[in-house]
């Protein structure tokens, strides 16, 4: 019987794992490996909470395996020189793993398969990760689709693959004990401390937050999915993220959902399926075009002249800028990890907008706190909200915190839960505190930072001054 290693890395689940149904598939003997790499630990873009959620959900995986006599080896180093190593005291002849799409991860990847083939191993890549890859959908003309609603269109015509099943190692004699490192759960152990309040990890938490969102808030998505204050989101990004939920799965899921909804619930899980979409768009724009990593979609925004402005960067870390939902939505998001896709688009065009200040410079601060920080994901968004990215609102779409925050929170419920400075006011000037005439007695809250009218016309003309530059 073959040994083929199994390296789980961003999908880290025992159903719907196409890596690791394909190992079984084929009759191997399964080894399953974990390893904690140093890109894991180190570097500017390194997360505690996401870190965290990555451990969580490995131990949760590793009592799965066990349960089915399965263990996972867990080893810590380059996955360049663990890998081999494994492969020398296994026996292994293969080493399955599912794609990574980061072009870090891709690069990698290729160093390790040329080391691999030389030592006679065969290394192969499986997409799970997507349902599409990045030279799956393309237009007409054979290139990559840079709009999103065309690309969706072709998406949707496509039929979505069922769920791969459940691993089931392949009965066989007992296997020879392998060294396994012990896994560590609390990020504290590598220098980063978490001190946010994270969502439950694992695959078990992901098939429950699945199965309660397609029980009904996935019927009523579009109506309520743009209210921080209201539940209507799925929540299953960290899970998608750190792979705990197949993408197969969740769209199974989906489709039965769908199958006795009344006309108008079918047509409000649409909006969830485009979200989904989205998702994997982002992905081939980060595969087909890497240079978004290091600056705009459009290069000729790499010429903008943003501010520089450290303080006003920090208030905006904090949560101190004086707008309410804008500071709201920082708290939630440096207690939690986690941020409403709406408040995403709000805190980080008033950083671009508002503030004038880089958008690369939000886009790192997110990777440094979300828990469901996704490379591809996180650049599509930001580039998305400065206006410098494939599909780009136009860049004098600029959002005015105070009518966002009046027509998501209405009420004021999601503001007086992060920014209790302002719990006595009332729903009418909640979201522009400064226009209530107590506004001084009654709170220490910060006084606004900038005023965006301004601010919005200082943006349009930084833009103009790129795409219509004077003549010499």
């Amino acid at each position: 019987m073959n040994v083929v290693i199994h390296w789980f890395r961003r999908d880290l689940r025992i159903s719907d794992n196409t890596a690791l149904a394909e190992a079984a598939r084929l009759g191997n003997r399964v080894v399953p490996v974990f390893i904690l790499e140093d890109s894991l630990r180190t570097g500017p873009d390194v997360g505690a909470g996401r870190l965290a959620f990555l451990l969580q959900s490995a131990e949760s995986l590793r009592k799965n395996l066990a349960e089915l006599g399965c263990p996972l080896i867990i080893r810590s180093g380059r996955s360049e020189d663990i890998i081999p190593r494994l492969c020398g005291e296994t026996g292994a002849r293969a080493v399955f793993a599912n794609k990574r799409y980061e072009p870090y991860a891709q690069a990698r990847d290729r160093r390790l398969g040329e080391t691999l083939f030389r030592a006679g191993v065969e290394f192969k890549l499986y997409k799970d990760a997507v349902v599409w890859e990045e030279a799956e959908i393309l237009t007409q003309t054979g290139k990559p689709y840079t709009v999103f609603t065309p690309y969706s269109k072709a998406w949707k015509l496509r039929p979505i693959p069922p769920p791969r099943p459940k691993f089931k190692p392949v009965p066989a004699g007992p296997a020879p004990a392998l060294p396994s490192e012990v896994l560590p759960v609390d990020p504290a152990v590598f220098g980063h401390p978490c001190r946010q309040t994270l969502p439950p990890a694992g695959e078990r938490a992901a098939l429950d937050l699945l199965r309660q969102f397609m029980a009904g808030p996935v019927l009523d998505y579009s109506a309520q999915r743009n209210f921080p204050a209201i539940a209507g989101t799925s929540q299953l990004s960290p899970h998608l993220r750190a792979g705990t939920i197949g993408i197969r799965t969740i769209l199974r899921e989906w489709q039965s959902a769908r199958a006795t909804a009344t006309a108008a619930q079918t047509a409000s899980s649409e909006v969830f399926l485009n979200e989904l979409i989205w998702r994997e768009f982002y992905a081939q724009v980060l595969s087909n075009f890497p240079h978004v990593t290091k600056g705009a979609f459009r290069p000729e925004y790499d010429r903008l002249q943003w501010s520089q402005n450290q303080e006003h960067f920090q208030a905006w870390c904090a949560g101190r800028t004086g707008y309410p939902i804008v500071d709201a939505a920082m708290r939630c998001l440096n207690a939690t990890g986690t941020l409403h896709n709406r408040l995403r688009m709000i805190v980080a065009m008033f950083l671009t907008k508002d503030l004038l200040l880089n958008w690369q410079w939000g886009e790192r601060y997110f990777m440094q706190q979300l828990v469901d920080g996704d490379m591809a994901a996180n650049n599509g968004g930001w580039q998305w909200s400065a206006g410098t990215g494939t599909d780009a609102a136009p860049y004098f779409r600029i959002f005015n915190p105070v009518t966002q925050g009046e027509k998501f929170d209405p009420e004021g419920r999601f503001v007086r839960q992060w920014v209790p400075e302002l719990t006595a006011f009332p729903a009418e000037t909640i979201q522009q505190p400064w226009e209530d005439p107590l506004y001084l007695a009654k709170s220490k809250y910060p006084v606004r930072m900038v005023q965006h009218d301004v601010q919005r016309d200082l943006c349009l003309a930084m833009f103009q001054a790129v795409k219509n530059p004077p003549h010499p």
